[in-house]
């Protein structure tokens, strides 16, 4: 305290010296350190010090070595005037530095904002906005305890998509004290954080990959025009990209900095709302040449993301993927850069020259770049994951919520393995070795259903080891990080345990069929997988290291401490705040105030050690060498006790007075203190006397330098366990993914014994053939509300290879054509599906037109959408797609829509020749297509009934329902009888010879 004070009048005395100086040079370095003030050279200012008088002389040109980086100085237009004092002005300064960010400032145990800032943010975060009064005028300013930055980083990044700029403090030598003009600390950014760079922020979303997605266009150098030849009028082609760019190849790179996952992918143009939809990143990068060029026609291929877009620079010419090597855990192979395509090299050049200036040096290990092709997995455009509702339901967005395929299927039990999971959801797979092999495996695990269990709850006792490992990649992790990988180890060795007793020979493995092998090969294959030798070390050195009883003492008295801030907030509040603003104190935060348990005056601090005495022999020595301090101190203790006749005094230490004793009672030892002359007394109330004894500060002094040592060498330790951490890197990585796949099939097995589903059979051909067909969500759905599902066969192929579907609304049309199309995305996903019997040819595209929507915003009205909808997948659609389409033509004229749905149905059999279901209100095209040969109609119906009631029949039959009863639905709805008779006067009035007019009413 005595250096600080010190420190801190030599600060002021060479302000105010310097601040009676006449002239003030430009350019002086003098600015950066003595409160913004200048003095001309040639001037002999005198540096006065308290003590022995003395005078020195200097050059203003002998300072040169003063001067500190340019992000501390001021701007010339403010040199002129008071100065902010150097806190306040190195924020401002990094305010400028980092003008697109949010900047938070660490000042002892707080984070502050500042200026503007404070202004606009202050009140979103629910902060008081305090005036800071300075020389240079008042100053605005809001500020939050340290251990509550997650918590507003929440708010700031992901509630309100800002970019957030960390600066904090790092304490500064005595040469660097001396040029800040006596600051002990510099502050400094050390990190910039963005929606897509989280890294182990507590909000994150533990079940969702945080990807940040970089885009490298092709940059024509011309101007985006639409085609001569194009004919559509330029006022309904707003928000579309011009025709000639939509097959342009496009670099797509993506990673997620939590977990190292790092992918590369070659797309096209008019693919790319598909593809940005599939990866869902939370931000885009882009480079900032583009912003002339392509920018508008990648921005309108993304609007409907919701994406935070951010521009980039940096040099893209003559990139190599070799450069990426200081950020990847191994080196591609050079036989394996050769796959990766010039626009996925760039892309990826970008995402990393991105990170790394966002990290601010700090170091990261990703996972070697996996190339993802479009022909590997299937695509299921950014229309048909919204209208099947795959990752999240079409009413909210939320993703993975209740009532979406993701939600419906899910019963994961590890949080890496709910990502995986939405990845493989959201990219079924091509491969039928791919699929084949998944769904061996989920026959294994339903077979077993014990082994199933105890797999399962070894999996529960695990940790997420895939962003466990990262975060010790990028030098984050702590003791209780290293807690959570021993018990995923632990976990990870019960596995490989039971699978090798599962997998073992056996009488009765001797004699199993082909598919029975397929299954138990598909556990040999996982348990192949397992490297334990590396990982099994490093769990015996930590279990040989850390004190887990004292870890959670230490926690324990972290939170102490934060109650100790809070308890001091509380008491500012009542003395200075209003009523609002204790009011904002949260619940919760009162709760941990009452809950902090107070300490007793006279008990003995206990220290908390992380690590064991016994983690190596250095550690043992310094706390034996502890110890015996210690019983000096009681020796001391006891001495002294006599010497004074007090047993009351106890030897102490506080901020204010150093190493004290400490008497209580009403004993008076003033004559015990005089005659002891290594004594001095500090302070004496009423009932206490504390004095200060020199054997007392020598042995204090002692013991809290052995106490230093002892944190030191835990340190040390602690960075020899992350290290080895890190050289465990890939063996760590390898057994998490197979943690992964073992949750997923854990997860499959207990689904399909759940909802009784059955293994499909896939093959390479056209055919969908489904017998009793259910639709996975709205099946549960119903049975939650006590009502049974109605299930459908669906046989279309080489024979049908197309179905018009016709019948009343509410009869269950567009749910059949969901299912259908969910059935093939689990079948390839690996999972069991909700059918008797399944039989499909794989999928390469989903395609869906159904509800409708407008974008007013882009001029597209309800009909615009529907036929650019429609266009795609006219355009788009191949023999091995799958296309549903439900009502279309029903935003214009009837005479219009049946041309339109005439159109398609025409289209997609000549010439697309797709597995396609078509469900429709216009009956005439029933007749229209009769000479269809591949083509099918069948339909749902209403079962009349006494009274006029009626229900409807939800089982397709063969044929033609010309009657859509919308008239029976109106009532249900609620529509006056007044006016469902007026519709049924309207409706019988219609001349019978205009059979298009008949329809529409209806319909």
């Amino acid at each position: 305290m005595r250096n600080v004070a010190l420190r801190t009048t030599h600060q002021r005395l060479l302000t105010r010296c310097f601040s009676k100086l006449p002239c003030r040079p430009s350019g002086s370095p003098l600015s950066d350190h003595f409160d913004g003030r200048r003095s001309s050279p040639g001037i002999a200012p005198k540096l006065h010090r308290r003590g022995v008088k003395s005078k020195a002389t200097l050059q203003l040109n002998e300072l040169s070595h003063l001067s500190l980086d340019s992000v501390h100085s001021l701007p010339e237009t403010e040199d002129d005037g008071p100065a902010y004092p150097t806190v306040v002005q190195q924020a401002r300064s990094n305010m400028r530095k980092y003008e697109n960010c949010v900047l938070l400032t660490r000042v002892g145990s707080f984070y502050e904002l500042y200026f503007e800032h404070a202004d606009k943010y202050g009140p979103l975060l629910n902060l008081k906005v305090a005036q800071k009064k300075t020389a240079a005028g008042a100053v605005s300013m809001a500020g939050f305890p340290f251990y509550q930055l997650d918590r507003f980083l929440k708010i700031l990044v992901q509630d309100l998509n800002e970019f957030v700029a960390i600066s904090e403090e790092f304490a500064n030598s005595i040469s660097g004290t001396v040029k800040s003009g006596g600051l002990l600390f510099d502050r400094r950014v050390t990190r910039t954080i963005t929606p897509g760079t989280l890294i182990d922020e507590k909000f994150m979303d533990p079940y969702e990959n945080n990807f940040l997605l970089a885009l490298h266009p092709p940059d024509t150098g011309q101007p985006l025009e639409i085609s001569s030849v194009e004919t559509i009028p330029a006022e309904l082609t707003k928000g579309s990209v011009p025709p000639s760019l939509i097959s342009q190849l496009i670099g797509l790179a993506w990673l997620d900095l939590s977990t190292g996952d790092f992918f590369t992918q070659t797309t096209t143009l008019g693919t790319l709302p598909s593809a940005a939809a599939r990866i869902g990143a939370r931000e885009i990068v882009l480079s900032d040449s583009l912003e002339d060029s392509l920018q508008q026609s990648v921005l309108d291929m993304l609007e409907h993301q919701q994406n935070r877009v951010t521009y980039h620079s940096t040099q893209l010419t003559d990139v190599s993927m070799s450069s990426w090597t200081p950020m990847l855990e191994a080196e591609v192979p050079t036989e394996m850069q050769t796959a990766f395509t010039n626009e996925e090299v760039t892309a990826g050049s970008l995402l990393l020259a991105y990170v790394r200036d966002r990290l601010q040096g700090l170091g990261v290990k990703l996972q070697p770049p996996i190339r993802r092709q479009d022909k590997e997995t299937m695509s299921i455009d950014r229309n048909s994951m919204r209208a099947l509702e795959v990752l999240g339901t079409s009413k909210d967005t939320v993703r993975g919520g209740k009532g979406s395929l993701l939600h419906t299927v899910r019963r994961t039990v590890t949080k890496s393995g709910t990502r995986l999971l939405r990845d493989w959801i959201a990219s079924p797979s091509m491969s039928l070795q791919v699929i084949n092999a998944r769904l061996d495996l989920v026959s294994q695990l339903l077979q077993d259903r014990t082994f199933r269990e105890d797999i399962t709850n070894l999996l529960r006792r695990s940790y997420d080891s895939q962003r466990l490992v990262q975060k010790f990649s990028m030098g984050r992790g702590d003791a209780d990080d290293l807690i959570s990988m021993l018990r995923t180890i632990e976990a990870t060795n019960g596995i490989a345990n039971a699978l090798e007793r599962h997998i073992s020979p056996s009488d009765a493995n001797l004699h199993l069929d082909d598919s029975d092998q397929k299954s138990h090969q598909s556990l040999q294959m996982l348990s192949r997988r397992l490297s334990l030798d590396g990982p099994n070390a490093l769990a015996a050195r930590i279990v040989a290291s850390i004190d887990e009883d004292g870890l959670t003492e230490s926690r324990r008295a972290e939170e102490s401490k934060n109650g100790d801030i809070i308890s001091a907030a509380q008491e500012v509040l009542q003395n200075e705040g209003s009523a609002v603003d204790q009011a904002a104190m949260s619940r919760v935060t009162k709760l941990k105030v009452k809950q902090k348990a107070s300490p007793e005056p006279d008990a003995e601090e206990q220290d908390q050690w992380i690590l064991r005495r016994s983690a190596n022999i250095v550690i043992e020595r310094l706390h034996e060498a502890l110890e015996g301090l210690r019983e000096d101190m009681g020796s001391l203790t006891s001495h002294l006790r006599v010497q004074l006749c007090a047993q009351s005094l106890t030897l102490r230490w506080t901020p204010g007075l150093g190493y004290i004793c400490h008497v209580k009672g009403a004993r008076d030892v003033a004559a015990s203190l005089k005659t002891s002359g290594a004594a001095g007394d500090v302070k004496t109330t009423k009932t206490t006397r504390s004095f200060h004894h020199s054997e007392w500060s020598r042995l204090g002094g002692q013991i809290d330098q052995a106490k230093l040592r002892i944190r030191a060498e835990e340190q040390r330790l602690l960075q020899e366990l992350r290290e080895q951490v890190v050289l465990n890197l890939v063996k760590l990585r390898r057994n998490a993914a197979v943690l992964d796949e073992l949750d997923i099939g854990c997860s499959f097995a207990t689904l399909a014994e759940e909802q009784g589903l059955v293994r499909p059979v896939l093959n390479l051909g056209l055919d969908h053939k489904v017998v009793g067909g259910r639709h996975p969500t709205v099946k549960l759905g119903l049975e939650e509300q006590g009502r049974a599902f109605v299930s459908n066969d669906c046989l279309i192929g080489e024979k049908e290879r197309m179905w018009l579907i016709t019948g009343p609304n509410m009869a269950g049309k567009s749910t059949f054509l969901r299912q259908n199309a969910l059935i093939s995305v689990l079948a390839q996903v690996g999972s069991f599906v909700p059918a008797d019997h399944a039989e499909i040819g794989l999928v390469d595209q989903i395609f869906t037109r159904v509800g409708s929507a407008d974008n007013l915003f882009r001029d597209q009205s309800t009909f615009m959408v529907e036929m650019m909808e429609t266009a795609a997948i006219l355009n788009q659609a191949t023999p091995q797609s799958f296309v549903i389409m439900d009502e279309i033509g029903r935003g214009t004229t009837p005479e219009d829509g049946i041309a339109v749905g005439f159109a398609c149905l025409h289209h997609l059999y000549h010439k697309n020749r797709c597995r396609t279901l078509f469900a429709t209100h216009f009956h005439a095209l029933a007749d229209m297509t009769k000479d269809f040969k591949h083509l099918a109609c069948y339909c749902t119906d209403v079962a009349e009934g006494p009274g006029g009631s009626f229900s409807f029949v939800h089982r397709l039959r063969k044929g033609v329902n010309r009657r859509s009863h919308a008239l029976k639905v109106a009532r249900l709805a609620g529509i006056p009888d007044a006016a469902i008779e007026t519709a049924r006067m309207v409706l019988e009035s219609f001349d019978a010879n205009s059979p298009i007019l008949t329809e529409a009413a209806s319909s």
